[in-house]
């Protein structure tokens, strides 16, 4: 979310920015209507003002026994054209926030430009790629090899994109999420939280899912929303806060199952697990200082790097171009392991730092540590989230990554 005064501060540096994101800019309308703010503002201010100077005139004229039925009149009609400015000025507001609210983060001076995921920049990779001595399987074709991944039975139960495990791949995907949330908890310093999967149209509206992506999303006919992802809980749970400097960081994660309606994947990778309605990740959240963030951003990137390292999967950092940043984000690495069954490098996490782009949305703010006689007003803090990892594409790149020729077993070839 932006500062209505910050963006008519930076006027065409604005559209500038958006335009890096190759987003059309400002509505014609919004200009107009801050104008017609400013001065229903300034009308109201000024009635505002009379009508106060006409109640401290009735209050004399009592005192003195003066008739005041002239001034009260007054005052009837000065109430109404306050009440009918104060309305006026709401409804600007309502639609300035409403426009505000539908445009992206501007992004960090350090994104590269580039329109699509094409423009991606690699900052580095790491692992070595495996030569197979035959040609290397996809993970679906293992796991229905091995009868262990049913895509048939899950269909029958619930449609397309979802998928049962059955005995060793159900165990190795807990297995999984076990070992990356102990991880992150016991060596990174983040707290386990477990959090609501339903959540409220504010929350979501805090992390920037509401009201753009809405179709992406799985709603209850009570109104409540299924989790996209642990980022929406866990960086709500500062919303409305004011934190202690001396706090921060604060740095949550959350193993969860997240649900997606993949409303705009139609055709994209319909044969196995990569695309899910559902499925289980491991997210992690700070909220930080702004001066501090940059480094908390490439933190939170090691410590997804450090899973990939652990479980030897090769995999490459990428700095999302322009194009290619999500809409709440600053800037974002993703991370891409690589799936030999494909022959390609595939998104496994992606790391992002939205500034105060959140935090405005959300009013959550951090108090500075007091360097006059005065305490120093809150400010918004920095909100980065990112996965570490996604649970279900490890379990892809485990099976194919050490996939045997003979497809019976998770063991590579010297027996691990």
């Amino acid at each position: 979310m932006h500062d209505l005064n910050e963006v008519l501060r930076q006027g065409h540096k604005f559209d500038e920015e958006l335009a890096r994101r190759h987003h059309a800019g400002l509505p014609s309308t919004f200009l107009s209507r801050t104008g017609e703010r400013k001065a229903a503002l300034a009308q109201l201010q000024a009635h505002q003002a009379e009508r106060n100077q006409l109640a401290a005139a009735i209050g004399t004229a009592k005192r003195q026994g003066i008739d005041t039925a002239t001034f009260e009149a007054q005052g009837i009609a000065l109430r109404q054209t306050v009440d009918q400015l104060t309305e006026r000025v709401g409804a600007i507001d309502a639609e300035l926030h409403e426009i505000l609210a539908s445009l992206p983060n501007s992004l960090d001076h350090e994104v590269p430009p580039g329109l699509n995921e094409a423009s991606n920049v690699e900052k580095s990779h790491s692992g070595q790629i495996k030569n197979f001595a035959f040609p290397p399987r996809e993970h679906f074709e293992l796991g229905e090899a091995l009868g262990l991944m049913d895509f048939t039975t899950a269909g029958k139960i619930a449609g397309a994109r979802f998928t049962v495990l059955r005995g060793d791949l159900a165990r190795l995907e807990r297995a999984l999420g076990q070992f990356m949330i102990d991880l992150h908890t016991s060596k990174h310093g983040y707290t386990e939280i477990a959090p609501p999967l339903l959540v409220n149209d504010a929350t979501l509206f805090g992390t920037a899912q509401l009201p753009k992506f809405a179709e992406d999303l799985f709603k209850t006919t009570d109104g409540r929303w299924l989790i996209p992802t642990a980022e929406v809980p866990l960086t709500n749970l500062v919303s409305g806060e004011i934190i202690d400097v001396a706090k921060l960081p604060l740095r949550f994660t959350a193993l969860t199952p997240s649900f997606r309606s993949e409303a705009g994947s139609a055709g994209r990778d319909t044969r196995g697990m990569l695309r899910q309605h559902q499925f289980w990740k491991v997210e992690l959240v700070s909220i930080t200082t702004p001066d501090a963030s940059a480094d908390e951003h490439e933190r939170m990137t090691i410590c997804a790097e450090t899973v990939l390292k652990e479980l030897d999967l090769p995999y490459r950092r990428m700095l999302l171009c322009a194009g290619d940043t999500g809409f709440a984000a600053a800037k974002t690495y993703d991370l891409e392991v690589w799936l030999p069954g494909q022959g390609t490098y595939r998104e496994i996490s992606s790391c992002s730092n939205c500034h105060a782009f959140q935090a405005r949305r959300m009013n959550a703010r951090y108090r500075p540590a007091q360097t006059g006689a005065k305490p120093e007003k809150p400010a918004f803090v920095h909100t980065l989230n990112g996965s570490g990892v996604a649970v279900g594409r490890a379990l892809i790149a485990v099976l194919e990554n050490y996939q045997n020729q003979d497809s019976v077993g998770f063991r590579n070839q010297s027996g691990h």
